[in-house]
């Protein structure tokens, strides 16, 4: 009658029997009997203590090293490090600059200042105008993912010729604040940013805040957000700032704030 009803999807006759002897003996379960298996001779847990002391020295020891050390097998002990352990070896992830406890510490101290400014001035982030720097190239090579289009079966396989980025690169200094770009102008050839130039830019930065933003300059309440370059925090470019009343935040130590990616129309 089951297989009447559910077809090849029903158990055999020979199965239902065995699952009724299963339950008339008592066993209830529907899970399969855990089965002993071969015992274990190396993944003891000596070795496996052994291993994580051994890891935790040098974690760069590579599996066959201390599989050679320990006198285990290479699949025991990679094992013992993925199951009894759970490691998995990971490449390092690059960071431009490892930080030391105190400027951990220091920038922190400045996030939890700024957040809670944020909290306690709901205009805060509207007052804010973000500067940074970056070089922009003649062009950058098309990525993978960039350079992908669709092809059907019969069809070639599109090509691209090798592109290194461009020699062709120039300076540019952009200012923005949660509406958009305020200012942005591109460092004339030869010129070195120094406190002197930097100044100028703050010049043309004010006069765009005085037409872009004209609440902001009628209110004199926006604040600068920069990073800690030598040009800006040179005494020439703190003393204008404090001639023109231009209040800057702190910014941390080391601190990478990237440029926003902006395309050239949009610019």
């Amino acid at each position: 009658m089951i297989r009447l009803k559910y077809g090849n999807d029903a158990m055999s006759r020979a199965r239902c029997f065995e699952w009724h002897a299963r339950f008339k003996r008592g066993k209830t379960s529907l899970e399969d009997d855990e089965k002993s298996g071969r015992p274990s001779t190396s993944s003891t847990p000596k070795n496996v203590e052994t291993i994580r002391r051994l890891v935790h020295k040098d974690r760069r020891r590579t599996i066959k090293d201390i599989a050679a050390i320990v006198n285990v097998s290479y699949g025991t002990e990679q094992t013992i490090l993925t199951c009894e352990l759970n490691m998995h070896r990971v490449a390092a992830k690059f960071v431009p600059r490892l930080l030391t406890p105190e400027q951990k510490e220091h920038h922190l101290a400045i996030c939890k200042e700024l957040r809670q400014r944020a909290l306690d001035d709901p205009s805060f982030m509207s007052r804010l105008i973000t500067g940074d720097e970056s070089w922009v190239y003649g062009y950058d090579p098309v990525t993978k993912q960039q350079s992908s289009q669709w092809k059907s079966p019969g069809s070639p396989r599109p090509k691209k010729a090798r592109q290194s980025r461009s020699a062709t690169k120039s300076m540019l200094i952009l200012f923005s604040d949660i509406r958009g770009i305020v200012h942005h102008e591109f460092v004339p050839e030869g010129q070195t940013v120094n406190a002197g130039f930097y100044c100028s830019v703050f010049r043309r930065l004010r006069e765009d805040v005085r037409r872009k933003r004209p609440e902001l300059r009628r209110a004199s309440n926006w604040l600068l957000h920069d990073d800690n370059a030598p040009s800006h925090r040179a005494l020439v470019t703190r003393e204008f700032l404090a001639q023109n009343s231009i209040i800057t935040l702190p910014h941390p130590p080391y601190q990478i704030w990237p440029l926003a990616t902006y395309s050239s129309s949009r610019i």
